[in-house]
């Protein structure tokens, strides 16, 4: 495959995956509130699925067909980049107001399971289907955690709109089909062609993931965020963004390491404490009395990531490679 063929394969994909995440999260809403199903559980599990179909997609389509770098490194870097890229410019547009259960509770939450999975990882080198049900496990025990603080009153829920026209339930099911296919295809694209391009042009599987791959799996929740910043709607963006970081670890990298094995590389240790530290760098910030990520917060992020980016490009193979 030449590498232009390899790019149009990428780009193809994240459009596939953009635009299938899009529509599965919207049919399977739609269905759900059709049938009675509260708001609140499909907050908490239809479009928190949806909202990492992306990560997921691409990390089982490369664990089944041996890409592991790409797995772990697809879920590791869109961790680093939902925190540093997303908030970073987020905050700066406007300060970002955060819930107390983000700052007492799931921030914390982040650097466990992030220093969970650079154990488990190191304990043999990879993510076998044991390290599936700890991760499984711990995804269990986050929803709960979800489920308890939204029955205490201690997060605020955003209301929905009532919709202004009346879907038919067989196109509810049709988008739910639909955005599933695509989202599939988009992986298996992305997959084929993030691999080409690290072959053509030099750069290692795990770099590849950790910027490109990462950058376009992250896109839904990079537009939303940066579009509620500007709209001034954005006081929950960091208890989302934690979320979904807690939802990437636990989530897809449990679900993949059940279906296939993961290898985990040296090179990711280093990367995995970058994830950690990202994650400890946020709590510091929004530990003030306004609670909030002030804009000099998110220029902090913003050049910590940046740093990070020099260090993967003047050493594309990581440490210890």
């Amino acid at each position: 495959m030449s590498l232009w063929l390899a790019i149009l394969f990428l780009v193809i994909g994240f459009a596939l995956l953009i635009w299938g995440a899009d529509f599965l999260v919207d049919g399977a809403s739609k269905l759900a509130d059709k049938m009675k199903i509260p708001q609140l559980i499909i907050g908490l599990t239809i479009v928190a699925f949806g909202t990492s179909a992306p990560e997921a997609a691409v990390s089982i389509s490369a664990g089944i067909k041996g890409s592991a770098d790409l797995a772990v490194s697809n879920v590791v870097g869109s961790n680093i980049l939902n925190i540093g890229i997303i908030l970073g410019i987020s905050a700066l547009i406007t300060p970002l107001a955060v819930q107390k259960c983000t700052i007492k509770y799931e921030i914390p939450y982040v650097m466990i399971t992030s220093v969970l999975l650079l154990g488990l990882g190191m304990f043999d080198g990879k993510l076998g289907w044991i390290d599936g049900i700890i991760l499984w496990v711990g995804m269990i025990l986050f929803l709960v955690y979800l489920l308890w603080i939204a029955k205490t009153g201690q997060a605020v829920v955003e209301e929905q709109e009532p919709e202004k026209k009346k879907t038919p339930v067989i196109w509810m099911i049709a988008k739910v089909i639909i955005g599933l296919v695509a989202v599939v295809w988009g992986s298996n694209f992305a997959v084929d062609g993030a691999t080409a391009i690290a072959t053509a042009i030099g750069w290692s599987e795990r770099l590849i993931g950790l910027t490109i791959v990462a950058l376009g799996t992250s896109l839904p929740e990079l537009v939303t965020s940066v579009v509620a910043a500007i709209k001034k709607k954005a006081d929950i963006a960091v208890g989302n963004i934690v979320g979904s970081n807690i939802f990437n670890i636990l989530f897809v990298l449990g679900t993949t390491s059940l279906i296939t094995p993961v290898m985990y590389a040296e090179a990711f240790i280093i990367d995995n404490i970058i994830a950690f530290v990202i994650a400890l760098l946020l709590l510091i910030l929004v530990i003030n009395k306004k609670k909030e990520l002030k804009r000099w917060g998110g220029a902090v992020l913003l050049g910590f990531y940046i740093i990070y980016f020099v260090y993967l490009m003047i050493n594309p193979f990581g440490y210890g490679v």
